[in-house]
């Protein structure tokens, strides 16, 4: 095992990308739930009968979905670029792979990162909970409320 010296690098880099990738996360969260409101999208809304519609509040849940998805992407591509750029993994392909693979924490890519990089996975595995588990809640919120006010109006 190498020494603690050794690492400081590698969570220099982690927590900043860390920080980074939750920073994204909330603004781009953030973003969306303002954009939900300004379409119209608040149930009994007048005038919106599709978007107050079953159909609706699917496409709107579905829609939300898909954009986290990308997001989760979008954050695990930055860890990928960060693995290449300080030498931690060969090549993009490589790097994409196991970013995925760890901010999933799914773990069995069979890659693994230069020595000196290593803690840099195992912190981006606890990133990615983190993320998911935001990304997780405000699905969660964003389903109550539209439920929550279908089932006041009767529908």
């Amino acid at each position: 095992m190498q020494n603690w010296g050794t690492w400081g690098a590698s969570w220099a880099w982690s927590l900043a990308l860390v920080a980074i990738t939750l920073a994204i996360h909330i603004i781009a969260i953030v973003l969306i739930a303002s954009a939900i409101e300004r379409s119209g999208a608040r149930p009994l809304h007048p005038g919106s009968k599709y978007l107050d519609s079953v159909s609706g509040t699917i496409v709107i849940i579905v829609a939300v979905a898909l954009l986290l998805a990308v997001l989760h992407a979008i954050e695990s591509l930055l860890w990928a670029v960060a693995y290449v750029e300080l030498g931690a993994l060969p090549s993009a392909a490589d790097a994409a792979l196991y970013s995925v693979d760890s901010i999933t924490t799914r773990g069995s890519s069979g890659l693994e990162l230069a020595g000196q990089w290593r803690m840099m996975g195992a912190t981006e595995a606890g990133d990615g909970m983190l993320l998911f588990g935001t990304s997780t809640a405000f699905l969660f919120y964003v389903m109550l409320r539209l439920w929550r006010s279908r089932w006041q109006s009767g529908e």
